[in-house]
């Protein structure tokens, strides 16, 4: 097994110069359900929740179609209350050949809650995961952002492969849990190849808080192609994570496809995804 410094070149399946891990979280209207739950009247906040649907009901088999028309794998983040309230969407992504991950049951903040909450949660979305793709999820990533410090321990515990979730690093890593390095695998996304960030936008309630952020798509092309070219050139692992809600409009998923046209112009990239990553690192390094 080989230790990873800082600026070494990694080693990827077939000599490929860099991985991608082309990835997307399908919220559905969970996000804005939770967002509205404290305001007066929120409840009754229907807008915002077709935000989310948008997600769901017009822009994953957009997504879906783009992927297999390009020949690349990705993994599909999906809260478990969306897959009860569309479980053929969700068979038809599993059933497509794509991975779907853990995303909490109501996208909760995990930050926020007890370890026997997180437990009870992770066994709820589980069940729910058999029940409909016949599988449980093998990845996670944190809903809303963030963790707390039993999450990765609880995870490991309960059999999950890795996690999607943290900032810290360009390359895949080993969990440290109670002080121990662990197989269990992370691949950090970064903000800035988030497109909730760039394009998410929401009146009631409101996201973001002060209402002036609407990018440009060709200034979000430019950022994300910059970024891919730089983490091809370090041969590192390019973690990319999109909302169906956000980047499943017609205009902006040209740009994504326009995306995935540039990654593929270099002929060593590796796509793949969070469970194939996870593996290979933990055979390797």
């Amino acid at each position: 097994m080989s230790e990873t410094k800082t600026f070494e070149k990694l080693k990827w399946p077939g000599g490929a110069r860099c991985a991608v891990m082309l990835s997307f979280d399908v919220d559905g209207d969970t996000i804005w359900k939770n967002g509205a739950r404290d305001l007066p009247g929120g409840e009754h906040f229907l807008r915002g929740s077709s935000v989310g649907n948008y997600g769901p009901a017009c822009a994953v088999r957009r997504i879906l179609d783009i992927l297999e028309k390009h020949q690349v794998p990705a993994t599909f983040f999906m809260p478990a209350k969306v897959m009860e309230d569309h479980p053929e969407l969700a068979r038809e992504i599993d059933g497509r050949g794509f991975e779907i991950g853990h995303h909490g049951y109501h996208h909760e903040r995990y930050v926020d809650l007890s370890p026997e909450a997180q437990r009870a949660i992770i066994e709820k979305s589980q069940k729910i995961f058999r029940n409909t793709i016949g599988h449980e999820a093998r990845g996670y990533r944190t809903p809303s952002g963030d963790w707390s410090r039993e999450t990765a321990g609880i995870l490991y515990e309960m059999g999950f492969s890795y996690s999607s979730s943290m900032r810290g690093d360009d390359r895949p890593y080993r969990t440290v849990i109670d002080g121990k390095e662990t197989d269990f695998i992370e691949m950090a996304p970064k903000w800035d190849l988030d497109d909730f960030v760039q394009f998410g936008y929401n009146l009631y309630p409101a996201e973001p808080s002060g209402q002036d952020r609407i990018a440009g798509i060709e200034q979000v092309y430019e950022n994300f192609t910059q970024e891919f070219d730089g983490y091809y050139k370090e041969g590192l692992c390019f973690v990319i994570q999109c909302h169906p809600q956000i980047i499943g409009s017609p205009g902006r998923l040209l740009m994504y496809e326009r995306l995935i046209s540039h990654m593929k112009e270099k002929k060593d990239v590796w796509f793949a995804t969070g469970s194939q990553i996870a593996d290979w690192w933990r055979a390797n390094y």
